[in-house]
């Protein structure tokens, strides 16, 4: 079997914060959070990886991230609007105002033609620690891999204090994802973390809820049942400017479908992210923090 694939999700436009949070130096030595992400997958044995942009930041990505990494076994795809969509749905999203592409979900499905073994799939924009990746590394080796996996966190350690946050939040039972619920407006209201619903109405969250911060694991033939999910997808919301298709929505209809069962994987792990441009500050202090244990190299990809 093939090693392991790391597909990074990084064609986010950033509206939140205000660029291209993807591309931030975090780290010492000019690194952006992706940086960490991948050099913690290749220690944990992952063999390639690959990177989903936009031809937009085609430039920038080689300049600020790629010419790091030189030695690194890596890919591009690319993922626009008009990415993998018929034309007929295409012209109905223009009518529509549509302005960015689908989601989680659409990305991963542009880079299916590069992965051809199992495979994680992470937001570039967040940190998921080592011994996240080497649970997830662990088991993607598994020989003859027929079940998904999803390393979830606290929702209390991902929160942040300057607004609301989108987490998918996870019932588990005996070990696997029973169920996953995307939530779009999370945020901690006084001593409660509440969700707050597009008609105004709030839930109220424990503060130890597992959520998904988009660290799952594929077996590499999901791609067709993945393909059918989005169709569906666009055959509803092709009409509608904004509604993306998450890949916790997708991991959900997997399971309700009984098409891929989902292991959750505990890990001791950390997590920290940037969604504002004020969560920079603590992401860089993290990093240091982490660098001045010796967890990291100054100079990552130097050393």
């Amino acid at each position: 079997m093939k090693g392991p694939v790391l597909v990074v999700l990084a064609a986010g436009m950033g509206s939140r914060y205000g660029g291209l949070k993807q591309l931030d130096r975090i780290g010492a030595g000019g690194e952006a959070l992706l940086d960490y992400s991948v050099f913690d997958a290749l220690r944990a044995g992952f063999k390639k990886v690959v990177f989903i942009i936009r031809h937009a930041i085609e430039q920038d990505f080689k300049d600020l991230v790629l010419s790091r990494m030189r030695s690194i076994p890596y890919e591009l795809c690319f993922q626009e609007l008009d990415s993998l969509i018929p034309a007929e749905i295409y012209t109905q999203a223009a009518k529509a105002g549509r302005s960015k592409p689908w989601g989680t979900s659409h990305a991963l499905l542009c880079a299916a033609p590069l992965i051809d073994a199992p495979f994680a799939v992470i937001n570039a924009d967040d940190f998921y620690g080592s011994p996240a990746f080497q649970v997830m590394g662990s088991y993607l080796a598994s020989p003859q891999l027929t079940e998904g996996a999803l390393v979830p966190y606290r929702l209390d350690k991902t929160l942040s204090p300057q607004g609301t946050v989108t987490r998918g939040v996870c019932v588990v039972r005996e070990g696997y994802l029973e169920s996953v619920q995307e939530l779009t407006a999370i945020a901690q209201v006084g001593s409660r973390i509440v969700n707050t619903s597009g008609a105004g109405v709030q839930e109220e969250l424990a503060p130890d809820t597992p959520v998904s911060m988009n660290f799952w694991g594929f077996p590499a033939g999901i791609f067709p049942d993945l393909r059918r999910y989005f169709d569906a997808f666009l055959e509803a919301f092709a009409g509608q400017p904004k509604p993306e298709c998450y890949l916790p929505m997708a991991a959900d209809w997997f399971i309700k479908h009984k098409l891929l069962k989902i292991r959750v994987l505990p890990a001791d792990s950390p997590w920290f992210g940037v969604t504002y441009q004020e969560d920079r500050i603590a992401a860089v202090k993290r990093i240091a923090e982490l660098t001045a244990q010796g967890l990291y190299s100054p100079s990552l990809w130097t050393s």
